[in-house]
């Protein structure tokens, strides 16, 4: 007997009530096999070209495998430490640009800032507040941060955990599709489908975009001589997965810079600002169009509710999980979109319900159905006591056995 659909749904939302609970009771400790099989989603393609250029998937796994520890290890030795310490001068530096940039309105514009106003006060405050205690910040940062993705976790749980999930990736996904609802299995399969091709496109898409603008703004900003260059552009291409606040924030932060660092020297103010006009043009004309694309269905101010809610709800393990979230409720959204457009609910008109199935009636002569029954008894019959033969030699066996 089907199982009505109502029922269905009730069990299945029982089911993802439960899987988000366990997300908010489990917490940190499941947040390295969550890294880890997100890595894992992201390298399969990789492995799969391996395997098609000939490489057998041990050996495709264990290529990238290596190949992701040295990029690691490269940005770790040769990247972190000048972030780390760009940042740390950066806020060190920023109680004396803001105290310069109040100096120069104060003397351009008396009016919108008067030597004992509210707002020239307020200014030089916050500059004295920043010199005395974001150090003290950027340091409980950084070192929270460290606590919650341990060295542990980066260094052994992750990559074991990705290392063996990208070994059996394909196995683990056909074994998925055969546990699927026979009933709905096509369509799962579909939005299973679409929800791939939207989070593999956003963020395999993205972060190349990521990389191609961090690389141009760090360069690029390091060769003008910025201080601080390095670090600005990162952050700017770490932001830029939401249009317009990576170059806005990089931007406003490097031309603050400039100001401070070549005031009187308005060419490399200006090739400051070149750099980043140069980026947001690659990046909305070609970069975005041409990597991304638009099909991916994950829209900026989406983004922002997701990393929000989920960050709430699950603290830093929610955020890392709302991107693929808010990609899989984009894709069921649309989905159930088109079913009520479809529905009476919209249209305003009930379909007709579909037809029953027809029945079929065969005329045979008179006793075939006690017939049929009566040979099936017999060959049921037939097979219970051959299968009683079978056990009684197989005793027979295994006590000769035993007795030699």
């Amino acid at each position: 007997m089907r199982i009505p659909i109502h029922k269905q749904l009730m069990w299945w939302g029982v089911a993802a009530v439960a899987l988000l609970l366990a997300m908010w009771l489990l917490g940190q400790a499941i947040l390295p096999f969550i890294l880890g099989a997100g890595v894992a989603y992201l390298l399969d393609p990789v492995a799969d070209r391996l395997e098609r250029a000939g490489l057998s998937r041990v050996m495709s796994v264990v290529v990238i495998t290596v190949g992701a520890v040295l990029a690691f290890a490269a940005v770790v030795l040769l990247i972190v430490p000048v972030m780390l310490r760009q940042a740390t001068s950066l806020i060190e530096t920023a109680p004396a640009m803001i105290e310069q940039g109040r100096l120069f309105l104060s003397a351009r514009f008396p009016e919108l800032l008067p030597a004992d106003g509210s707002i020239g006060t307020a200014l030089t405050d916050l500059g004295a507040a920043m010199g005395e205690q974001m150090g003290t910040v950027a340091s409980r940062l950084l070192s929270s941060v460290g606590g919650i993705i341990s060295a542990i976790a980066i260094l052994v749980i992750v990559p074991v955990v990705a290392f063996y999930l990208l070994l059996d990736w394909d196995h683990l996904v056909d074994r998925v599709d055969t546990l699927l609802p026979r009933e709905h299995a096509p369509t799962l399969r579909r939005i299973a489908r679409e929800i791939d091709e939207a989070l593999s496109g956003f963020v395999r898409g993205q972060g190349l975009v990521m990389l191609i603008l961090g690389t141009w703004y760090a360069f690029g900003l390091m060769i003008v001589g910025l201080p601080f260059g390095f670090f600005i552009g990162i952050m700017a291409a770490l932001l830029s997965f939401i249009p317009y606040v990576g170059v806005l924030i990089g931007g406003a932060t490097a031309i603050g810079v400039a100001l401070f660092s070549f005031w009187g020297d308005p060419l490399w103010i200006g090739l400051v600002i070149a750099i980043f006009a140069i980026g947001q043009v690659v990046e909305g004309n070609y970069l975005q169009p041409k990597i991304v694309g638009h099909h991916v269905g994950l829209h900026p101010v989406w983004l922002l509710l997701a990393l929000s809610v989920f960050g709430a709800l699950f603290g830093f393990v929610g955020m890392v999980m709302a991107v693929p979230l808010a990609a899989a409720l984009g894709v069921i959204g649309r989905f159930l979109t088109q079913r009520y457009q479809d529905s009476a609910l919209f249209t305003g008109q009930a379909l007709p319900p579909d037809p029953g199935q027809p029945m079929l009636v065969e005329i045979v002569p008179q006793g075939t159905v006690a017939n049929t029954i009566r040979e099936a008894r017999i060959r049921a019959d037939q097979n219970r006591a051959q299968g009683q033969i079978e056990m009684m030699r197989e005793e027979i066996a295994r006590r000769h056995s035993e007795a030699e």
